[in-house]
């Protein structure tokens, strides 16, 4: 079952709109003071009113921006949602509220434990705040799998879609960077760098933790051919020996997002000479980052021509070059995790 992409919405540290993105690629941005990718959604104001987000944490903040992006996108301001899914992928959710929510238990005890850092502290939070704030009042859902969130929701708002229970999903892919995750990095992967990351140089860990918010509005293959092209197939599987069967003339958005520890389950899986791509140089390492990587490969598709991929070894694999007209040619996001386990997403143009 095909799955059209009628709109596309992106927040990341490279900001709102495919030129930034297109941008940050051809000049990476350079980790903040909190040697991070961060990112901002004061643009959010333009969609729902100050007071309106007065207790909406940054988790939540981003998904939302990103929904009414993907929204705007598709054109579907003022249709019906009683039929508009959520769904959203995340790894950490909502970190930081959920540690201030811990802090607040600490300081004051249960009895004078924060309420609204408890209400936006559990993970659903974010696609709670989405459907409410949009008037979705169909199903809503948020799965976590950490690398493989991403591809493991996918299945499920593909699966609602193709049981007739809804006529579109608002499908996310959302993490958010905080201290208690910056604290973490610095034990795990010492100080903070300067540089930005070089995700295909996959012997070398470069990784600079980062966030950020990718929505895809979806629907079934109603016959006419969406800007933004299809989701054709999501697969899948735990670590395996072999290389994937890929379909024909096939470009892979490899996940890579400088960590050095992946660099050996992307050179099992990816067939030796298969043009590749990689984007986390933009929005840094986050378990969102497999979304971001759908939401721009759809961008591709829809410009008919592919994003820079900044200039580092890529191993056995040619490099695909920004502006290169992909004419037809399909889109595999590959996202490879810690144990090895593998998500992979394939997208098609009509």
């Amino acid at each position: 079952m095909r799955t059209a992409i009628r709109g596309v919405g992106l927040v990341g540290a490279f900001g709102t709109t495919p030129e930034a993105l297109r941008a940050a690629l051809a000049d990476p941005p350079r980790p903040g003071e909190r040697g991070a990718l961060t990112a901002e959604t004061a643009r959010l104001e333009e969609f729902v009113s100050r007071r309106e987000l007065r207790r909406v944490d940054h988790f939540s903040r981003l998904a939302l921006l990103g929904a009414h992006l993907a929204l705007a996108d598709a054109g579907a301001g003022a249709e019906p949602r009683d039929r508009l899914a959520v769904v959203v992928a995340t790894g950490y959710g909502p970190v930081a509220t959920t540690f201030g929510f811990l802090d607040s238990v600490i300081d004051g005890g249960d009895a004078c434990a924060s309420p609204t850092h408890f209400s936006n502290s559990v993970h659903n939070a974010a696609a709670a705040h989405v459907s409410i704030l949009l008037g979705a009042t169909g199903p809503s859902l948020t799965v976590s799998q950490f690398e493989l969130s991403t591809a493991s929701a996918l299945v499920t708002a593909r699966q609602w879609l193709a049981e007739g229970r809804v006529d579109a999903v608002l499908f996310g892919a959302v993490d958010e960077h905080c201290g208690v995750r910056e604290y973490c990095w610095e034990r795990s992967f010492g100080p903070p760098k300067e540089e930005p990351p070089a995700p295909l140089d996959l012997d070398r860990q470069s990784a600079v933790p980062g966030e950020g918010a990718a929505f895809l509005l979806l629907t079934r293959d109603e016959g006419a051919s969406p800007a933004c092209g299809f989701v054709e197939a999501v697969e899948a599987g735990p670590r395996r020996r072999r290389a994937l069967e890929l379909p024909e003339g096939a470009a892979v958005v490899l996940g890579a997002d400088g960590h050095r520890r992946c660099a050996a389950g992307y050179r099992r899986l990816v067939p030796a000479g298969t043009p590749v791509a990689a984007w986390a140089a933009a929005y840094g390492s986050t378990p969102a980052g497999a979304g971001l990587d759908l939401a721009a490969a759809a961008l591709c598709l829809r410009d008919g021509r592919a994003l820079p991929t900044p200039s580092s070894p890529a191993g056995p694999w040619p490099v695909l070059a920004g502006g290169e007209v992909l004419a037809g040619r399909p889109l595999c996001c590959l996202k490879v995790g810690w144990d090895g386990a593998w998500g992979l997403v394939t997208l098609r143009k009509g």
